[in-house]
């Protein structure tokens, strides 16, 4: 077993963008990178295997509200962890649910121990703490294990964002207390990353990132945002808090977003990402390419023989035509939802594959302007 490493291999010229290699326990992640996410130990229509061979995905996201309610941790634990369970046997980060805990405003309650939550599932009503947080973590074995935090709403008053921030860092010392006192699970090293917060609070987020790089943990991450701001607050506080957390460290902004997005965090010095949106977008007839968004859905797209994009190394775009994914969504059938996610998130592993090259290259910046103007294009 060894500590999670991270080295930085290059440097833009013109920006913070980084190219960098994280090492774990099961293998290494090329950064910058971007997480596909595995809520419940699936990612949704795809295959593990066409995660490794037609996505080659690096890492990817379980989620600890999910997986703890269902199948549950005597699963798990019998099954030897999330790895064994689903057969993926590369690196696994898991959330902690606090975002999950976020989402279930009606249903939750805050208090200084934890969150009292009801299942979306069946109603019953559970506690996670801190401390319970650590624990199903170690049981579903990710490498890469995430603090407990609180996630305020967009907007927050002044007030509201200061207490939750305050009281994330009060459950982050019980984090830190608990994984440091109990033992790897399945003979292979975790890390905890602890999670920046502070809504959109300028001295609140200055406050959260020197806090959390006085940590010193092997990672941190920047949380709170994508949740509704403005896109250009989002990278003024991913800016502030990047310009904080260490450097030599890997920096990894949760949540975050659009290929356009990505490509301007990652100038800010950003190197590990998840989202759903690649997914969820796709099965919703939105696809991300090489030259732009496409609207499989539209009538323009109906008689277009051609690959779904001949740009992307990625077998799936170049096999299947448009025409004959538009009519597969039109006649809702199954494979239109795996051809859509297997394609949306090759084309975010090539984007990813594509800015190391040329922040190693050092015209990263320069490339980034001209994709991020390509990219939004509407086809």
């Amino acid at each position: 077993m060894a500590v999670l490493q991270f080295e930085i291999n290059a440097i833009d010229n013109w920006s913070g963008a980084r190219a960098g290699k994280l090492t774990s326990d099961h293998g290494e992640i090329l950064t910058p990178v971007f997480m596909p996410v595995g809520t419940a130990g699936s990612v949704k229509a795809v295959t593990q295997q066409q995660l490794e061979t037609e996505i080659h995905a690096q890492i990817i996201l379980g989620n600890t509200y999910h997986l703890y309610l269902r199948p549950g941790l005597e699963v798990l634990e019998d099954a030897g962890g999330l790895h064994r369970f689903t057969g993926w046997n590369k690196p696994i980060l898991t959330d902690s649910g606090g975002y999950q805990v976020f989402s279930l405003a009606n249903n939750r309650k805050l208090t200084e121990e934890g969150a009292l939550f009801q299942s979306h599932i069946d109603g019953s009503k559970h506690l996670f703490t801190p401390e319970k947080v650590m624990d199903i973590q170690r049981i579903i074995g990710a490498d890469i294990v995430m603090a407990f935090d609180e996630c305020p709403p967009y907007p927050s008053e002044f007030a509201y964002a200061r207490d939750s921030m305050e009281l994330t860092h009060r459950w982050l010392d019980r984090c830190f207390a608990r994984f440091d006192s109990t033992p790897d699970k399945y003979g292979y090293t975790q890390t905890l990353f602890p999670i920046v917060q502070g809504g959109t609070y300028p001295d609140l987020r200055k406050a959260s990132a020197e806090f959390i790089a006085g940590k010193n943990a092997a990672g941190n991450a920047i949380g709170g945002l994508s949740v509704g701001e403005p896109v250009e607050m989002m990278y003024e506080f991913t800016k502030l808090c990047c310009d904080i957390l260490p450097p030599q460290k890997p920096r990894y902004l949760m949540g975050v977003g659009t290929p356009w997005n990505i490509l301007e965090c990652i100038e800010l010095g950003v190197d590990m990402f998840d989202c759903v949106m690649p997914t969820r977008n796709g099965r919703n007839a939105m696809l991300f390419t090489t030259r732009g968004v496409i609207n499989i859905d539209n009538k323009k797209w109906e008689k277009d023989f051609s690959p779904i994009d001949e740009g992307l190394p990625c077998e799936m775009s170049n096999f299947y035509s448009k025409a004959y994914l538009r009519h597969l969504m039109k006649s809702k059938e199954y494979l239109a939802l795996t051809i859509a996610s297997v394609h949306n998130l090759a084309f975010y592993s090539w984007l990813m594959v594509n800015a190391r090259q040329h922040i190693i290259a050092g015209d990263f910046k320069v490339w980034k302007q001209e994709m991020v103007v390509r990219l939004q294009e509407k086809l």
